[in-house]
């Protein structure tokens, strides 16, 4: 045997080698291979160990687990024309690797633009106030309306997150003057309601005072409420003489219990 023949046989195991290396495959628990043999979707495989044929077949791994990407920040216009910057992630999983690979180009680069373009859509048709209020209802359409058009792709939007609104510091003045003019009005609102219900009490009262009887008792507490500072004098019509009397005695009776 010459050194030619040791050599060919040396380049044979090589070969085979490469061949059986290349037939092996395997995939995790979490992935699945998309087979391609000469160009033509034969199946998927995995997870663990198969074989593929050398240089006919070819194979994609897809990666079923949930995979998370931040929606760069968007500009959105709101119904109300006030202009944001919103942050939001997208969560989704691959539940058909077949569709994943040969219905789109990139799945992950088409959800990516997809929600970004969902995302503007939907908030610019609510108000500010709305977006503000109601983040987790606006994630959930957003979250519903990718998952509509990624379900042809065997892609499954599972949770769709805003993370941040950010608004200019010249609209957040005018938020706060308008909280601030909220705050007034119902304090105004406050303090009428509690003028309205005075102004009835007292006309009831007058009701009560129309007899001269009822007015000159109340003219008498009046009096007895003036009679106890020491320091006053008390002045009544001269006709009153029976009503100093008992005023008299009602200031002696205070005096007394002093």
């Amino acid at each position: 045997m010459t050194i030619w023949d040791l050599l060919g046989y040396f380049f044979v195991a090589i070969i085979l080698l490469w061949i059986i290396s290349s037939a092996i495959k395997i995939v995790r628990e979490y992935e699945r291979g998309v087979i391609f043999r000469l160009g033509r979707y034969v199946g998927t495989k995995g997870p663990g160990l198969f074989f593929i044929i050398p240089l006919a077949d070819t194979f994609v791994k897809v990666d079923l687990r949930i995979l998370a990407f931040d929606i760069p920040k968007q500009r959105v216009i709101t119904k109300d024309n006030v202009s944001v910057d919103v942050d939001a992630a997208v969560y989704y999983r691959v539940f058909d690797p077949a569709k994943a690979i040969l219905q789109v180009e990139n799945y992950f680069q088409a959800t990516n633009l997809l929600s970004q373009t969902t995302l503007r859509d939907v908030l610019g048709q609510v108000e500010l106030d709305d977006l503000l209020t109601k983040r987790e209802e606006l994630s959930k359409k957003v979250g519903e309306i990718l998952d509509t058009y990624t379900d042809p792709w065997g892609i499954k939007v599972t949770t769709v997150a805003i993370k941040d609104v950010s608004i200019d510091e010249i609209m957040l003045r005018a938020i706060a003057k308008q909280a601030e003019a909220e705050r007034e009005k119902r304090a105004r609102i406050i303090i009428a309601d509690g003028e309205y219900i005075a102004a009835e009490k007292i006309s009831a009262a007058a009701e009560k005072y129309s007899t001269p009887a009822a007015l000159r008792l109340r003219e008498l507490q009046t009096l007895t409420d003036i009679a106890k500072e020491k320091n006053m004098v008390v002045v009544t019509a001269a006709g009153a003489t029976e009503d100093v009397g008992r005023i008299t005695s009602v200031v002696k009776g205070l005096k007394e219990r002093k």
